[in-house]
């Protein structure tokens, strides 16, 4: 079971917590429950380190973000003792978890759950603290790492793969998958069952309730993972292989991201080896390059537009800045009023006129596409920020995603 910050904001909702995973396991289950950092804790701990200092060591770092998912970790298990249930709180390190050393954006390594196994043999139920993990060196001289963003969902994906468990629950503040966010979409509907390849797509593209590195560990160990609301009983959405792709509707949800930013370079020597003089030191630099569109050459020069995280921008241009006078670009511009509209589901490029109807239903509400980009299972536009409500709420009803799927309707009754 995974709490996220939401569901451990404050005393109260501590409390709440620990009645759900005492009504569990009194249902005869073994837990392992891996938390998240309280409400804003991160986000504070990180203005905290700003104040500090423009340039925060990252080792340092690390150490200081780690806490608040260990104050999460030892506040729940003591409101389990207050519950007379038998619990114990562990670090990421305490609990098995090896990580690459990378700091701020650490991947696990391994996971050697010993600890976590004495634990719940003798009766505990154990509390994880999510989001970290100790470097995979020698004992004395690993250091403590964080996971980057989400990295508790991961947390608890490897734990489940690693102990085998029946089942992984993420518990957040919605019930489940929607076919689009509900917050703009208000006819969005909740999907009872959705396949990892699809769920993976819905979250690179932008939706918020999975991690995108949680959901692939799951497809990787074929753990269940199943999203849940933390303050409500009620069904939630199971993300596993799905049997009956074949058969549900081809388009299973819309997903937007708004942290995008749109590169131009104008008059690109047209030749071997300048794509690479572009794209290597943003590689290298860890800045993720998303779209790309390269123009037809002409008079030996072309144009190539590429997406970036928005939130790297600054970095980007301070990179392609000397390599545009290097290369001898004429220009190169940037825009930050651009965001991603992604219809997805499995089977999307073997079926036709999908991509006609999405750029049709743009086109009658008066929005114009920038770039394109597709895979298998996903057709992602580039539109102007500003219309992405409009546009998420169009495709919804575009392509009937309000109405129950054939399949669920037959379960049904």
């Amino acid at each position: 079971m995974k709490f996220g910050g939401s569901s451990v904001a404050g005393a109260e909702r501590i409390k709440r917590v620990a009645r759900r995973i005492a009504r569990e396991r009194a249902a005869g289950s073994n837990l392992v429950v891996v938390v998240s950092a309280m409400g804003d804790t991160t986000d504070e701990l990180l203005a905290l380190a700003a104040a500090i200092t423009d340039d925060p060591d990252t080792r340092e770092l690390d150490v200081l973000l780690a806490t608040g998912e260990q104050q999460s970790s030892t506040l729940v298990s003591m409101a389990l003792h207050a519950l007379s249930v038998p619990a114990i709180s562990l670090t990421g390190a305490q609990a098995g978890i090896t990580t690459d050393g990378t700091y701020g954006k650490a991947r696990i390594a391994g996971v050697a759950p010993a600890r976590i196994r004495a634990e719940l043999d003798a009766g505990k139920v154990v509390i994880v603290a999510g989001f970290q993990g100790q470097s995979a060196k020698a004992l004395e001289l690993a250091e403590t790492t964080t996971l980057g963003r989400g990295g508790s969902d991961t947390t608890a994906v490897a734990l489940a793969a690693a102990l085998e468990a029946d089942r992984c629950q993420i518990f957040t503040d919605v019930k489940g998958v929607y076919t689009a966010d509900p917050r703009i979409a208000p006819d969005a509907r909740q999907l009872p069952v959705i396949g990892y390849e699809e769920m993976m797509e819905l979250a690179h593209q932008g939706a918020q309730v999975m991690q995108v590195r949680a959901v692939e560990l799951g497809w990787v160990n074929d753990v269940v993972i199943e999203v849940l609301s933390s303050f409500e009983d009620a069904p939630g959405t199971l993300i596993k292989e799905d049997p009956l792709v074949e058969q549900r509707n081809k388009v299973r949800g819309l997903a937007h991201d708004r942290n995008v930013a749109k590169i131009t370079l104008v008059g690109v020597p047209d030749k071997p080896g300048v794509a690479q003089g572009v794209f290597g030191p943003l590689a290298d630099a860890g800045v993720v390059v998303d779209v790309i569109v390269q123009n037809v050459g002409h008079g030996g020069t072309t144009d190539i537009s590429f997406t970036i995280p928005r939130v790297e921008l600054a970095k980007a241009k301070r990179i392609l800045e000397p390599i545009v006078r290097e290369l001898g670009f004429s220009d190169m511009t940037t825009d930050s009023s651009v965001a991603k509209v992604s219809i997805i589901g499995a089977g999307i490029q073997n079926a036709p006129g999908y991509a006609a109807r999405m750029f049709g239903t743009l086109a009658s509400v008066g929005i114009n596409i920038e770039m394109i980009s597709t895979s298998e299972i996903r057709i992602t536009t580039l539109i102007a920020e500003d219309r992405v409500e409009e546009a998420v709420r169009a495709l919804h009803a575009a392509f009937a995603l309000e109405q129950p799927e054939a399949v669920e309707a037959a379960a049904a009754g």
